[in-house]
Order: C-alpha cells, then structure tokens, then sequence
C-alpha cells in the first residue's frame, strides 16, 4: 500500500538558500544552486514547503519567487519557537524549530553577516 503522508519543510532564506553579499563578494545575493536543487526534488514530491525568513513574511516571499519556489506558506521566522506541526527544518544555524533540523553548511562561515543582516531589517 503506498503512502500518502506528505511532509511538511521549512526552508529559511539567508544563507540557505541564498548566499549574502557579505560572503560571496559582489553587492547582490547570489542563489545556493545546492539548496535550492533539494528545495525542488522535496518539492515534486509533493510536499508541503514553508519559507521563512528572520527578515519576516514579506522578505521570505520576495525571495521565494524571485528564486521560483513558489511555497504552500510563507512566515517570519522571528526568534521562533518549536512548530511540531513541521516534519523538517533547513538552516544555516543550529535550530530546534521542527521535529528534525537540518543544518546547512554555510558559505565562508568566518565572514560576520552582521551588516547584511542590518540591510535586510531596512
């Protein structure tokens, strides 16, 4: 008998699935092909796909379709708190914001994204 049960992803945005200026060297934001790749494939399953961002509701869907990942949902992220109701989490920070969390290996890890995070809450 197949399985009909459908996950529920959350994807965050900075340093997920973009990378920031600050760490790629250029003044624009650049995709994370890698990311973005495993987005899609969650995706085509049929699952249903979350982005969130700290830089709140609206920045995550600008990212969202911008990047062509037109989600089920979109949140702000905020501090955020534990979401069971969320089978699994992609970030670049270690997170406990689903029942799994996923940590993404962020790009030059050294580089302080302080001044990118600064422009995103403009």
């Amino acid at each position: 008998m197949e399985n009909k049960s459908k996950l529920k992803i959350a994807w965050d945005v900075d340093d997920t699935l973009i990378i920031p200026p600050c760490v790629n060297g250029t003044n624009i934001d650049i995709p994370r092909y890698d990311t973005i790749q495993l987005y899609k494939w969650f995706q085509d399953q049929g699952n249903y796909m979350i982005i969130w961002s700290g830089g709140g509701q609206d920045y995550a869907r600008m990212w969202g379709e911008k990047l062509g990942l037109f989600a089920n949902e979109y949140r702000d992220k905020g501090m955020g708190s534990k979401d069971l109701s969320i089978d699994i989490c992609f970030d670049d920070c270690n997170v406990d914001l689903a029942k799994v969390n996923v940590k993404v290996n962020r790009v030059k890890n050294s580089v302080s994204r302080k001044a990118d995070n600064e422009r995103i809450k403009k």
